[in-house]
């Protein structure tokens, strides 16, 4: 009966979201208060009848209803409560109901809190927030319905799979949703502008919050992504350019230059045309990941689907709203008139460098994810784009980001000069050449990646810590306090993508690997640590069965770590997984893998020594923590309010 009203839900969210779509676009454009005063109870009802719907499969997945299908496919009775849970949007119907939830909850959340906006743009974006609404719930329920049952319930599940039975799993999905269906609102801001025919600083300023909210989101989940596949994989990898983490890294690139781009509308009025363009496309890429993870036409341990069909259907979605948004633009773009000019070197200058920048990185990451189906669709010859490709085409572009970073960040707006700019920022160029002197007299004989590396995340904290107190004009540590938080933010962002950068350069020049046959109480050395296989036992868990090392690590004749790396296979399944056994450190991890038994006794045996593997993660955290302060500042709340609708222009720019 549950989860007949969960699918009953679903179907009236459905038909609201209908409503939704078409009265309020009505109401704006005939003026109808009514019509247009309708947008807003529409979206809190979608949202209500959605969370519902989730709430129903959620109790199907606790209580092991194995009447459902999707429950059978991916649960069991003897799977931790956690991941009964996390199993909901571990498969591909759940995770596209939560898809929709997570959309309902920001057009919602926008009926509530943008109070401030003009009502009939308010109705036209929630009108298309609720269009896409229409066009995923009409996906869930005419393709993917989580509430089909089976003619006769088993007694057991199949259950989840087991490389998804991890924490880092089961928070993962959900922030990188938010990110992505955050997005949605950027899109649903520019489509109604276009409209409406409203874009000036107001606009922006609605614009940046809800793009920074996603923006933030995406960081979180992709550095969640990153560190599951740190531990859980077992290869020691963060990051392998994989298709569908490429598949969040895209829209990631492009809501940063977006948020960059809405700076600059909000201050000086220009480039109005190329921020609408991005926010179309960071809903694009959205889409497109959405498509990526879920057709099968590309190869992945984190697909959620495998049905082209299904991927037609996506596909068609993502033509309708992303092409009929561009044929729109195309119409309304030579009407967008800038209102003031600025020279090349100047804080508009710098921020449209970091736009193109932004833009080429994402351009370039997403010709690597698609090239090998363009290859084998159009010369019938299977290709593989790997790790190499993407280091080489996409590390210029980050490099030349992280050195103008800083600059743009302190230069005036309309017009300045670099050796103006440049005089504050001599310290935190010798402190970045400080720090490469002594990279470069630790790693001599390495790679040079670690110098320039951490050259430039110093350059880029440093360059953090100057632009803090140029704002406070001199006037010391009183004014540095009262800063707004929206420029603190941007310092602790900065400064946190200075930290990721010294991590991954120093973790990939310096990190060391070994990889050998070792015998119960043998000992052997890696990288200055002494390290012993003491004993392997079996021992059972909760649905899978284990066999457990203990490994002693000694440094300088002192014990270290002892470590119990584990190689489990789930019982159900039959599926192996690898369980690292990782001893955190500030300045390195020491990283343990236990393999296979070999046929002349003793077990495979992997160690790595990894230096400032948790900067990476530290500087994600950093990030999204800046992000999170420049959404708390006052602003962002009240200011727009006070702005008046202005009309499009008809000059071009």
């Amino acid at each position: 009966m549950i989860a007949e009203i969960g699918h009953f839900a679903l179907i009236l969210a459905f038909a609201v979201a209908i409503f939704q779509m078409i009265v309020p676009m009505i109401g704006a454009t005939k003026g109808w208060s009514g019509w247009i005063d309708s947008a807003r109870p529409a979206a809190i009802a979608q949202f209500g009848l959605i969370a519902v719907s989730f709430a129903a499969l959620t109790v199907a997945f606790v209580t092991s209803d194995f009447s459902l299908k999707l429950v059978y496919e991916n649960s069991h009775t003897a799977k931790p409560l956690i991941y009964k849970i996390s199993g909901v949007w571990g498969n591909h119907e759940g995770s596209m109901l939560l898809w929709v939830l997570i959309l309902a909850l920001f057009g919602a959340a926008a009926a509530v809190f943008d109070a401030n906006l003009p009502p009939s743009l308010r109705a036209r974006v929630l009108s298309v927030q609720g269009a896409i609404g229409v066009a995923f719930l009409a996906f869930i329920l005419f393709t993917s319905n989580p509430f089909w049952r089976l003619e006769n319930a088993p007694f057991n599940g199949r259950d989840l799979n087991p490389l998804l039975q991890d924490p880092g799993l089961a928070f993962h999905p959900p922030f990188l949703y938010l990110g992505y269906v955050g997005l949605s609102m950027a899109f649903s801001f520019a489509v109604a502008a276009l409209i409406e025919g409203r874009v000036d600083a107001a606009w922006a300023r609605w614009v940046r919050p809800w793009t920074l909210a996603a923006w933030v989101f995406l960081t979180i989940g992709i550095a969640l992504g990153s560190w599951w596949a740190y531990y859980e994989l077992g290869w020691g990898g963060f990051w392998f350019w994989d298709p569908v983490e490429n598949a969040s890294f895209m829209p990631w690139l492009i809501a940063a230059a977006l948020l960059h781009s809405a700076i600059v509308v909000e201050k000086r009025e220009v480039l109005k045309s190329w921020t609408i363009l991005l926010a179309i496309m960071a809903f694009a890429f959205s889409l497109i990941g959405t498509f990526i993870v879920r057709s099968g036409i590309i190869t992945s341990v984190h697909s959620f689907a495998s049905d082209p069909e299904r991927g037609v259907f996506i596909l068609a979605i993502l033509g309708v709203f992303v092409g009929g948004a561009l044929v729109l633009y195309t119409i309304r773009a030579t009407s967008m008139q800038a209102k003031g000019v600025f020279a090349p070197v100047s804080r508009e200058g710098g921020l449209v460098l970091n736009n193109i920048l932004l833009a080429v990185s994402c351009f370039v990451v997403f010709i690597g994810t698609v090239w090998p189906l363009i290859a084998e669709m159009l010369w019938d010859r299977k290709l593989s784009v790997g790790p190499p490709f993407f280091e080489k085409a996409f590390t210029p572009f980050m490099i030349v980001t992280a050195i103008v970073l800083p600059l743009g960040a302190i230069i005036p707006w309309k017009r300045g000069q670099l050796r103006r700019v440049a005089a504050p920022l001599r310290g935190a160029l010798l402190f970045a050449a400080a720090i490469m002197a002594l990279v470069f007299a630790i790693s001599t004989g390495h790679s040079a990646l670690a110098v320039i590396g951490a050259g430039l995340g110093a350059w880029l904290i440093a360059g953090s810590v100057v632009d803090l107190w140029l704002r406070t004009g001199n006037s010391g540590w009183s004014r540095l306090r009262r800063l707004p938080r929206a420029d603190w933010g941007k310092a602790v962002s900065h400064g946190g993508l200075g930290v990721t950068f010294i991590g991954v350069s120093l973790l990939m020049a310096w990190q060391v690997e070994d990889i050998r046959v070792a015998q119960v109480g043998q000992g052997f050395d890696v990288a200055g640590y002494h390290i012993t296989l003491e004993d392997v036992q079996e021992r059972p868990g909760p649905n899978y069965d284990a066999t457990v090392a203990t490994m002693r690590v000694d440094k300088d004749g002192r014990q270290v770590a002892l470590l119990h790396p584990e190689k489990r296979v789930y019982t159900v399944q039959g599926m192996p997984t690898t369980e690292a056994a990782i001893q955190n450190g500030f300045f390195r991890d020491i990283y343990l893998v236990i393999g296979d038994p070999q046929q002349g006794g003793g077990w495979a045996v992997r160690s790595y020594i990894k230096p400032f593997a948790n900067w990476i993660w530290l500087g994600c955290a950093l990030m999204a923590l800046g992000g999170m302060i420049s959404l708390s500042d006052r602003r962002y709340r009240v200011a727009a309010g006070a702005r008046q609708p202005a009309p499009l222009a008809q000059p071009a720019e």
